[in-house]
């Protein structure tokens, strides 16, 4: 079941450099929300603080809220790990386990719960690819190892791999910048498909992706030279595109810097 997520006053820490400073934004459910802006401005960390994976670097803290359904994240009661699986992570370059099959591949989360009825592992493998738009392409080779599919095929092995598991939010850091375009295209596409049942945030360098596959955008910027990333503006797709209410918005989505 897709969830909203709510943020609030959030600042994030790479130990004494404050990388993001106080970023409040909504995310509606069924949705995509990409976050766009220059390199370094905080897009992938906030990404990243959205399951908890931003305190795993050594030094990092979050401060502030991230409330999935009205409940936060970072209350002191709630286990990172099951964060972790409730909001699910694609990342930049596919990282199947090259040795591992296709199969076991997407099982992989499912059996580190416990799960070992064969054929329930059977039964969400196939439902995963399914949705993940590869079964068609892999049904017959499910025991062939994950690191023999081409790029394309592998992150969207990966996208399985997350999505096997249930989760209701998935985060997506740039996850067709090592693909090429046929792949690329397989990719957004599948995102459109996969709005029905998740709630989608993705960080983006490439403003046409974000156009094509995002119901609203965040723009992020830094405020100068070692100075924290900020959100400085977020609204609809449609309206980020035609008509920002930023100048420095407009300025980036035109290309006139970063």
């Amino acid at each position: 079941m897709a969830k909203r997520i709510d943020v609030k006053d959030l600042n994030l820490y790479y130990g004494k450099f404050h990388a993001v400073d106080q970023v409040s934004l909504a995310v509606p459910p069924h949705s995509v929300t990409a976050f766009i802006g220059p390199s370094g401005c905080g897009k992938s960390t906030v990404l990243r603080s959205l399951n908890r994976m931003h305190e795993v670097i050594p030094g990092a803290r979050a401060e502030g809220k991230v409330l999935l359904d009205g409940e936060d994240i970072y209350a002191s009661t709630v286990d990172p790990v099951s964060v972790r699986r409730t909001i699910g992570m694609v990342f930049q370059r596919p990282n199947p386990f090259p040795t591992m099959s296709i199969r076991d591949n997407v099982v992989a989360g499912l059996r580190l719960a416990g799960e070992k009825n064969k054929g329930k592992l059977d039964e969400v493998a196939e439902q995963a690819l399914r949705g993940a738009n590869l079964w068609a392409e892999v049904k017959d080779r499910l025991a062939k190892p994950g690191g023999g599919l081409s790029g394309g095929q592998q992150q969207r092995l990966c996208i399985a791999r997350a999505i096997a598991v249930r989760p209701d939010v998935l985060l997506m850091d740039e996850p067709c910048s090592a693909l090429d375009p046929i792949s690329t295209l397989a990719i957004e596409d599948l995102i459109g498909e996969l709005k029905k049942d998740y709630t989608i945030v993705i960080v983006t360098h490439n403003m046409q992706q974000a156009a094509r596959v995002s119901d609203q955008c965040a723009f992020f910027n830094l405020a100068g030279v070692g100075q924290p990333g900020r959100l400085i503006e977020l609204d609809d797709t449609e309206k980020i595109f035609s008509n920002p209410g930023q100048k420095a918005t407009e300025d980036y989505i035109s290309g006139r810097f970063g």
